[in-house]
């Protein structure tokens, strides 16, 4: 499935490519990078890189979907970077499909928060959300620990690590006034567009494409 949205972006002139999917990056990334010559930047290697950054005692904890915590992608990208970190990864079942349908909506959200922060470690320093949908969460975290844990995602890291590839690459826009958006989707979808929208406070229609 990766291997055909990166044809897709390829035929349409892509330049650089995101995967920003922690479980798409986890799973595909190597094959993508072996498969493709144009720069390609993970998010899980991002999260990990501003975690090292930000941790004052070397342990990390990291909420994801079961996908990402089962094949342990941060606790090996972790490993490579520097092997004194520790790395526990906590698989989140049911929050991505709670973000897309409305977090706010749902009465046992605090009582699934709790459930699983309470698996996070307590010598821990440090929390990466380690899916992009939980930077919507973040404010309900740091409520929950009043502070007391840095709690991370991979998005800055990542694009700083866009703004150094395409620069060394000479591939910078140079059209600073250039504001031409696309989205692109796979099925139809109003709730896409909508949800869309409300984070983006833009109007978006996404494009449908046969991926």
């Amino acid at each position: 499935l990766t291997e055909r949205i990166l044809d897709f972006f390829v035929k349409n002139n892509c330049k650089l490519v995101i995967v920003a999917c922690n479980t798409a990056s986890t799973a595909a990334i190597d094959y993508l990078r072996e498969k493709f010559s144009l720069p390609i930047i993970g998010i899980i290697e991002a999260g990990v890189k501003i975690a090292s950054k930000n941790t004052k005692n070397k342990n990390i904890a990291v909420i994801s979907t079961k996908f990402t915590a089962e094949s342990h992608g941060y606790k090996n990208k972790a490993k490579m970077l520097d092997s004194e970190l520790n790395v526990k990864e906590i698989a989140c079942i049911e929050f991505a499909q709670m973000i897309e349908s409305g977090w706010d909506t749902f009465d046992n959200r605090k009582e699934l928060l709790n459930k699983y922060l309470s698996e996070i470690p307590k010598n821990a320093d440090t929390l990466v959300l380690g899916c992009t949908h939980y930077p919507i969460l973040k404010k309900d975290i740091e409520e929950y620990y009043g502070n007391n844990i840095k709690v991370i995602s991979s998005g800055h890291e990542a694009a700083r690590d866009v703004s150094t590839v395409l620069g060394y690459a000479k591939l910078l826009q140079k059209k600073l006034n250039k504001t031409d958006h696309k989205f692109f989707i796979s099925k139809e979808s109003e709730h896409f567009n909508n949800i869309a929208s409300k984070w983006l406070k833009h109007t978006i229609k996404a494009e449908v494409v046969d991926i």
